[in-house]
C-alpha cells in the first residue's frame, strides 16, 4: 500500500470555488433547452411545477458531469489543482461509490463537511468517508 497525501483544505476550497465556475457555465447551457421547451408548453402547467422540474433536470445533468468525470479520477478543476479521486480500498471506482459521493456531496453544501474535515486528520469529507473514497494531492 502506498502513502498518499491528502490535498489541504486551502486547495480543496480553491478547487471547489473553480468547480462551482464551470458547472454553473454548464448548467446554463445545460437549461437553454429545457427552458425553450417549457415555453411550448400550456401556460396553465404552473410556474411552481416548471421549476421543481428545472431543478430536479440541473440535479440530474450535474450529477452525471461529476460522476462521469470522478470516473476517470478527476474533473477539469481537480486537474488544474492537482487533485485526484480514488477509492479508499484501492479497487476501481464504481458508479454506485461515486452516484453516493455526489449525492452526500450535495448534502454537504450545508457546511458541516468542512468542519468534519478541519476535525480530522486525513482531512477527508464525510462523503468521502461514506462513499469509501479519499481525495488525494498529485
Amino acid at each position: 500500500m502506498r502513502l498518499t497525501c491528502p490535498p489541504s483544505l486551502p486547495r480543496q476550497l480553491v478547487c471547489n470555488v473553480y468547480e462551482c465556475m464551470l458547472l454553473i457555465a454548464l448548467l446554463f447551457v445545460a437549461a437553454l433547452p429545457f427552458v425553450v421547451f417549457t415555453m411550448l408548453l400550456p401556460p396553465d402547467l404552473g410556474l411552481v411545477l416548471r421549476e421543481w422540474v428545472l431543478w430536479f433536470y440541473l440535479f440530474v445533468i450535474a450529477g452525471h458531469y461529476f460522476t462521469f468525470f470522478w470516473r476517470k479520477g478527476q474533473t477539469l478543476a481537480m486537474k488544474t489543482w492537482g487533485i485526484k479521486l480514488v477509492s479508499a480500498s484501492g479497487k476501481p471506482l464504481s458508479k454506485r461509490q461515486l452516484w453516493l459521493r455526489y449525492l452526500l456531496a450535495c448534502l454537504n453544501l450545508l457546511v458541516l463537511g468542512w468542519w468534519v474535515a478541519l476535525l480530522r486528520q486525513d482531512r477527508q469529507f464525510l462523503q468521502d468517508h461514506f462513499a469509501g473514497t479519499r481525495l488525494e494531492r498529485i
